[in-house]
């Protein structure tokens, strides 16, 4: 699964919003923005949590090790 700290680091090294990951992603920009508030896993559906970690793997550049850690590409 995806932490928000995974999320929020992901986005930030991406460069996206969190209107570029919804829209990307097709998770709610108010989902998201709810996901990022929590400690750890966020609860949310696991549709929308993997919807989320599925749309930065595919970019190439992010990939994610556990729940601790996001490896990334440039």
């Amino acid at each position: 699964m995806i932490t928000s700290g995974q999320i929020r680091m992901a986005r930030a090294f991406l460069r996206w919003s969190i209107d570029d990951l919804a829209k990307r992603s097709g998770v709610g920009a108010s989902t998201i923005k709810r996901m990022e508030t929590f400690d750890g896993v966020p609860s949310a559906r696991v549709e929308n949590l993997q919807a989320i970690r599925d749309t930065f793997i595919v970019t190439g550049k992010v990939r994610f090790e556990g729940e601790s850690s996001i490896f990334v590409k440039e």
